[in-house]
């Protein structure tokens, strides 16, 4: 197995190896190669961010042709539609985006300074949850899920949410995340009643249970929440292994009703974190083409069939990664 040390930034001569020896215009995924007129295309060719902008590929051949000449540092595509893609004029509709970056995730139980095989692999458990989330609770079927090099990409596709507004957007991510505590009380034959998000199977509250259980179960003494200090702390790690159990009537007994309000809280807040809610939002954000290549980490961005088993350093690890000497 490759270890993320050896992963150093690719060097101009293994760029061009990987575009004219290993890369395939048939790795782009159907989802963008069927869209290409339709979208902007950037790209980074010194390793200081996307400034050659507003390209325009009539098909998959003309891109396929540029990027072997060309071999950029990196490579990107709008999740936009446009008429004018070369203007980004008459939009029409975007992809729903959700970037989890494993070297920004709130809560790491590794303590690595960049990005390694357990924080990549706690990415991957968030974007299952996720997954799960957009299936189960809000029917969506068209999904896509792209290794970038240091994370994943969830793209959505579903007509039902490309062509809603960015508030519309935010409303879903704080849906998706769990970073909104859920109301508590509930009117039942003209009586307000309580009920604690952890005893209601269904819905928001039981989105929001699973990710403040993914939370607790992750953090270490180390972790920092609002209003949580650090003998808060102390006893939600001693007693969280009655969450591993879903007993949670009892670790809000063990530390108290009140100190459990300030946790709930600390990790609703925190929640917004798991993902980048900018890059959900923004109707005309360019993500990094997969197929193409993370020079930063010599990785391939990837297009994944199975997350439950996709392994980035099996399977997004290009060929002269291996022949370094």
């Amino acid at each position: 197995m490759v270890k993320i040390e050896y992963l150093t930034p690719a060097s101009p001569e293994e760029r061009k190896r990987y575009y004219r020896e290993e890369w395939d215009i048939k790795q782009v995924p159907d989802f963008i190669a069927h869209s290409i007129q339709e979208r902007e295309f950037g790209f980074d060719h010194v390793g200081r961010g996307p400034n050659d902008r507003y390209k325009v590929f009539r098909n998959p051949d003309l891109l396929k042709r540029f990027l072997k000449v060309r071999t950029p540092f990196a490579a990107y595509c709008s999740v936009a539609f446009y008429d004018k893609p070369r203007r980004r004029d008459k939009w029409t509709k975007a992809e729903l985006v959700f970037d989890v970056d494993a070297k920004d995730i709130p809560i790491r139980t590794c303590e690595c300074e960049g990005v390694c095989e357990i924080c990549l692999n706690e990415a991957r458990e968030i974007v299952c949850g996720i997954i799960d989330t957009l299936k189960e609770d809000l029917g969506l079927k068209n999904i896509h899920i792209v290794y970038s090099g240091r994370g994943y990409h969830v793209r959505v596709l579903d007509d039902d949410v490309t062509r809603v507004n960015s508030d519309v957007r935010s409303q879903i991510v704080k849906y998706i995340v769990g970073a909104e505590v859920p109301e508590n009380e509930y009117s039942l034959d003209y009586e307000k009643v309580s009920y604690e998000h952890f005893v209601i199977p269904f819905g928001y509250p039981n989105v929001f249970t699973e990710r403040v259980k993914y939370s607790i179960l992750h953090l270490n003494e180390h972790s920092n929440l609002d209003e949580v200090n650090k003998k808060l702390l102390k006893d939600v790690l001693k007693y969280r292994t009655f969450i591993e159990d879903n007993n949670w009537g009892m670790f809000k007994n063990k530390i108290g009703p009140l100190r459990y309000k300030k946790v709930v809280n600390g990790i609703a807040s925190m929640n917004m974190s798991l993902v980048d809610a900018k890059v959900s939002i923004d109707l005309k954000r360019i993500l990094r083409l997969p197929s193409s290549l993370h020079s930063m980490v010599s990785m391939k961005c990837t297009e994944v069939r199975n997350i439950e088993t996709f392994d980035p350093f099996k399977e997004a690890v290009p060929k002269f990664v291996y022949e370094r000497k």
